[in-house]
């Protein structure tokens, strides 16, 4: 084999994070590859549920409080005020994504302890009595900014998945509306294309 085709090979498996080459040292293997879980992008509102429910990735808060989200004329009707939670989400060390969350403080008044110590999705769909009456997503892909780069340790202008989240009820106020931005290599959407 050519020592042009071994340097590429190498120059790859160290951009996926699978080998790290060290000047005078040698080359390292840092990763187990297909060892990363994915996550799905679902497209429904009980399968993302069920993605989530009993899983228990870690997630540091960043900030919390009262705080209003930016809505759009077709997101639906605003609260009178909305709690706020910024999270970093990581499975075993590894962080995935950082989610900016925005709850109707009316019902984050009815599971306070659970939205802050458990994902908030999986909490929001147990309450009881809360109907959720539509729930829509986007996923745009792009670019990490600094800030998100720092967060979820990628570098800047890797590509990364950016998730909104609207949930609204009977009377179609935003229950729920979810910002979240995912590693570009740890999210994957697949789609059922029915003829």
């Amino acid at each position: 084999m050519a020592r042009v085709t071994v340097r590429q090979a190498i120059a790859l498996l160290a951009d996926e994070g699978l080998l790290s080459p060290q000047r005078g040292r040698g080359t390292f293997v840092t990763g187990i590859p297909g060892s990363r879980r994915r996550l799905r992008v679902e497209t429904t509102l009980d399968d993302l549920v069920a993605m989530y429910s009993g899983d228990r990735p870690d997630h540091a808060t960043l900030a919390e409080g009262v705080a209003d989200p930016t809505l759009s004329e077709t997101d639906g009707i605003k609260a009178p005020k909305y709690y706020y939670l910024r999270r970093v989400h990581s499975r075993t060390g590894e962080r995935y994504c950082v989610i900016s969350i925005y709850i109707d403080h009316r019902v984050f008044r009815r599971a306070q302890a659970r939205f802050r110590r458990e994902l908030a999705l999986p909490v929001l769909t147990s309450l009881p009595g809360l109907e959720i009456a539509s729930a829509r997503q986007t996923l745009t892909i792009s670019t990490a900014d600094v800030d998100t780069s720092r967060l979820i340790g990628v570098p800047v202008n890797a590509p990364v998945g950016e998730v909104r989240r609207v949930l609204c009820g009977r009377d179609g106020t935003v229950i729920y509306l979810a910002e979240v931005t995912y590693r570009g290599d740890y999210i994957h959407l697949e789609m059922d294309l029915k003829p």
